[in-house]
């Protein structure tokens, strides 16, 4: 048996990224999950691209404020207490709208954690 419980504060934001991501797959000791925690201002975006994954299921939990998710098919308006989930080939790009009133607490799950399975989406595929 194994059970772990993770501070995320003290989890080291990553640098160079368009809003603060804690990952806390490893700080969990998790082999097959990836968890991510962002706080997300009005105005930014949580990926590095518009992308699609070939394995990965992706959830975006907002646990406050609220995210907007851009695909293919529209965008998803997603609130506070609510989850907006991605399958696996299905391109998306998550981000707090510039006119939110606060910024954006989600927690990101995606499995399996694979490396390599993220590609840039740039609508003509």
């Amino acid at each position: 048996m194994g059970y772990r419980t993770v501070e995320t504060a003290a989890v080291e934001p990553t640098p160079d990224r368009p809003c603060e991501l804690r990952r806390l797959t490893e700080a969990a000791g998790l082999e097959h999950v990836a968890l991510n925690r962002y706080s997300v201002d009005p105005g930014e975006e949580i990926p590095l691209a518009y992308h699609y994954h070939d394995e990965q299921e992706e959830a975006f939990f907002v646990i406050a404020g609220e995210i907007e998710v851009e695909t293919p098919e529209g965008t998803f308006a997603v609130g506070a207490d609510e989850l907006f989930a991605a399958d696996p080939e299905s391109p998306h790009r998550a981000y707090c709208p510039e006119d939110a009133e606060r910024t954006a607490e989600v927690l990101a799950v995606g499995a399996p954690q694979t490396e390599g399975d993220v590609h840039a989406y740039d609508g003509a595929e």
